[in-house]
């Protein structure tokens, strides 16, 4: 989202410090971290054995540059991109099987140009909706509500995103409305988020989106999306 407005200035705050900590590295070193990203990405990594063995790398190492380095690299090469954890906090998404996984250094150099006036911080979203003020806008894009029972998956990081917290998140967005302060959520088109959300004043426009995420290619539908924007 901050990639695609035109703000004079930008907080990103993610749960996920692994998350934060690519980005900090990335505009901290610049060409020199891209470098060093690129040992990574040869062909001689691109198999189960080198996978298995840089995410435990990853999982024990306390080197910052280095975990950095390797969360990207677990990134291209895992299933599907995907970014799971488990109740231990380690890295767990098995290894994704592509032909030549390729090191992303044009849109690096994009994220780069793109963050100077960004300010990046590993915080929930309880501690980061406290630092908005009168005339800022927020965005939340939290973990999605399932959409059936068999697809439930909020477990990015390792507490995961309760129903609670959808609820909490909502309570939130209202209280900064009503002090001047407009916030927007994405989340899937359900009926328990659209009456959530409809109860708190949030205007909500709905649309859909493709959904990449299957192992089955073929099976990809396109997911029903909304917006709520609470003003």
């Amino acid at each position: 989202m901050s990639l695609n407005t035109n703000y004079p200035e930008y907080l990103l705050a993610d749960g996920n410090p692994d998350l934060i900590n690519l980005y900090q590295q990335l505009v901290t070193e610049g060409e020199d971290f891209i470098h060093y990203c690129g040992s990574l990405f040869l062909p001689a990594n691109n198999n189960e054995k080198k996978y298995y063995s840089f995410r435990e790398e990853f999982n024990e190492t306390a080197d910052r540059r280095r975990k950095s380095a390797l969360f990207l690299y677990l990134n291209k090469h895992c299933y599907n991109g995907l970014c799971r954890y488990n109740k231990s906090g380690k890295f767990n998404t098995p290894f994704g099987l592509y032909i030549n996984p390729k090191l992303p250094a044009r849109a690096m150099r994009g994220f780069i140009a793109a963050t100077q006036h960004t300010t990046f911080l590993h915080a929930d979203f309880t501690a980061t909706l406290k630092l908005a003020r009168r005339g800022d806008v927020v965005y939340c894009d939290p973990p999605y509500a399932p959409l059936s029972k068999t697809a439930h998956f909020t477990d990015y990081h390792t507490n995961g995103f309760s129903w609670n917290d959808q609820l909490l998140l909502t309570e939130t967005a209202r209280k900064l409305a009503d002090r001047g302060i407009q916030v927007v959520i994405s989340n899937h088109k359900t009926r328990a988020i659209c009456d959530l959300y409809k109860k708190a004043g949030a205007k909500i426009d709905a649309f859909k989106v493709q959904r990449n995420i299957s192992c089955d290619g073929g099976n990809r539908v396109k997911a029903d999306e909304i917006l709520a924007v609470f003003s």
